[in-house]
């Protein structure tokens, strides 16, 4: 017996932008609240790492929701 989850796919969602809708988009695939997904990517640019390339790297990569 195979279950069918019912998570959203990882797109961006026209509403829930700010820049380009991917902490939109995370927020709403992992059940959380943008403004907090926002925060945690804001908090997480003062450690160093590659988290503005990523951030790139997902809006060219998820596709855009279109409504």
């Amino acid at each position: 017996m195979t279950t069918t989850l019912n998570r959203p796919t990882l797109t961006r969602p026209r509403g829930r932008r700010v820049i380009a809708g991917v902490c939109g988009g995370i927020a709403e695939r992992f059940g959380m609240r943008p403004t907090t997904v926002r925060l945690l990517f804001l908090l997480s640019c003062l450690l160093p790492g590659p988290q503005v390339l990523i951030y790139l790297a997902l809006w060219i990569m998820m596709p855009d929701r279109g409504y």
